[in-house]
């Protein structure tokens, strides 16, 4: 069943006039996910000793209200430096690595190697929580971006959904309701409702097509941020309009959780499914505490905001243990009593302990997390493996590699690969012993290399059209990959 059209006056209806619900057992579960947004794109911090992670220009109320009543993680990763990659990994809870899945734009040609392969759809073999969720009695719905195809949402465990949707299908949205943060909102308001009223536990996952299309923002927006001062780290007046009317979005739908009792017995997380800005690791982060942006393994392309509300978790609190968006799979299975055996592989552990306030490393197959990006966008091909408080990335071209100490430098600006090569070297190993055991699909050496065909500059940039937030207000191309 898709709402895509429901109207918003039905949906407001319902709201308001919803007989008290009866609590569910098991907890609701909702997910809200932004698309390319910084570690620091929000106007509360991610670490409560480093003033630049919070930004000093954009305004988001109502998440900094949401934040301070839960768990902050300083170290909340995505799966993967650009969209559709996290997505799936979200979905299967496996790393992109392991699902052959690392990148949807088409490959870049004539570089000095052939990008590793990937596919494009999301396999009916493959099983997703929503999937299991749903055979525990769960209600389930996904509003916004798939971008998985495969049949869509509701051929993966959704009962209801707005469809096979993709980047461009927010593109006719605007003042009233841009990119449909707000219609999103009222079906999602619509689906709760309903299910409070049936006192059936649900899991609703809202897959923000902002901050894409920020020349789509509120016109009041807009105007404001024009007349404000910029910052320091960030100065995009139309990312900024965007940025707060989803942050408007978040605290419509939360008002309704609200209203609808349902807050004691609800986990809300909110995340972004890569980072913001976009040209990958050459500079050392303009307006951002990070380096890097989307396309590249540097902090700025998959350390992302990394929010959770709910039962048991106490308000103002941190957790500054690496998590990253694989986790949820066994986490939601754990809240919702699945019972069903979870994927032999699943690369993600459950994060139900850090939330009671464990300060303890996730139990997953493998603690270190495990980054693949064997494309040309931000950089050059690349991998990157965090164990702990180190980081190593490893460069294909060259068979170079950076080490990184994030505790004491999570700006990654000293290189510790030379003085530290005993632990570069085994983390090397363990790069190169996952990638094998995971099946990576790998780049290769291009026979028809011919270095005056080369692009330049040497690197890639599909995927990254649009990520720069449309600076000034321009209309930006919005690219098959996110």
């Amino acid at each position: 069943m898709t709402l895509r059209f429901l109207p918003a006056l039905f949906a407001l209806g319902l709201a308001c006039h919803a007989a008290e619900p009866a609590l569910s057992p098991r907890p609701n579960i909702i997910l809200l996910l932004s698309d390319d947004q910084d570690w620091n794109g929000l106007s509360t911090p991610m670490h409560p000793d480093l003033p630049g992670s919070q930004s000093d220009y954009y305004e988001t109320p109502r998440l900094a209200k949401f934040a301070s009543e839960g768990m902050r993680f300083s170290n909340g990763y995505a799966p993967a430096p650009v969209c559709s990659p996290t997505r799936i990994s979200l979905q299967t809870g496996m790393t992109p690595a392991r699902l052959g899945w690392t990148k949807a734009a088409p490959p870049e040609e004539n570089h000095k190697l052939i990008e590793g392969d990937c596919r494009k759809a999301i396999r009916e073999d493959e099983t997703t929580f929503p999937e299991l969720l749903k055979s525990a009695g769960y209600a389930t719905a996904h509003f916004g971006k798939w971008h998985l195809t495969g049949g869509g949402p509701e051929r993966h465990g959704f009962e209801v959904s707005d469809g096979d949707t993709g980047n461009r299908d927010a593109d006719p949205f605007v003042d009233p309701n841009p990119v449909d943060i707000f219609g999103m909102t009222d079906r999602a308001k619509s689906f709760i409702t309903t299910n409070a009223k049936a006192g059936r536990p649900f899991y609703l996952q809202m897959s923000y097509h902002a901050l894409h299309l920020p020349e789509n923002a509120m016109k009041a927006s807009l105007a404001h941020f024009q007349e404000k001062p910029a910052g320091q780290m960030h100065r995009d007046p139309a990312r900024a309009a965007i940025t707060l009317d989803l942050d408007t979005g978040v605290g419509r739908l939360l008002d309704a959780v609200s209203a609808l009792g349902l807050e004691k017995n609800t986990y809300v997380i909110y995340m972004a499914d890569n980072g913001g800005g976009g040209g990958g690791g050459g500079g050392k982060g303009k307006g951002s505490s990070l380096r890097g942006g989307k396309g590249g393994l540097w902090e700025g392309g998959i350390r992302v905001p990394f929010i959770v509300r709910g039962p048991g978790i106490a308000a103002n609190s941190w957790c500054h243990q690496p998590v990253v968006a694989y986790d949820w799979f066994p986490t939601f299975c754990r809240w919702a009593g699945v019972k069903d055996a979870l994927p032999a592989k699943l690369d993600g552990g459950d994060l139900s302990p850090l939330l009671l306030g464990a300060d303890q490393a996730v139990k997953r197959r493998d603690p270190a997390l495990l980054f693949h990006f064997p494309h040309y966008q931000g950089e050059t091909p690349q991998s990157a493996l965090r164990e702990g408080n180190l980081k190593l990335i490893f460069y294909y071209e060259d068979s170079s590699r950076k080490l990184f100490d994030l505790a004491a430098d999570p700006s990654e600006q000293n290189d510790l690969s030379v003085t530290r090569k005993d632990e570069a070297d085994r983390l090397e190993a363990k790069l190169r012993s996952r990638l094998t055991e995971a099946g990576a699909r790998m780049p290769k050496p291009n026979p028809s290399y011919d270095p005056a065909k080369a692009p330049v500059p040497p690197k890639g940039g599909k995927g990254g059209k649009g990520g720069k937030g449309g600076k000034g207000g321009k209309k930006t191309t919005d690219a098959p990959e996110s």
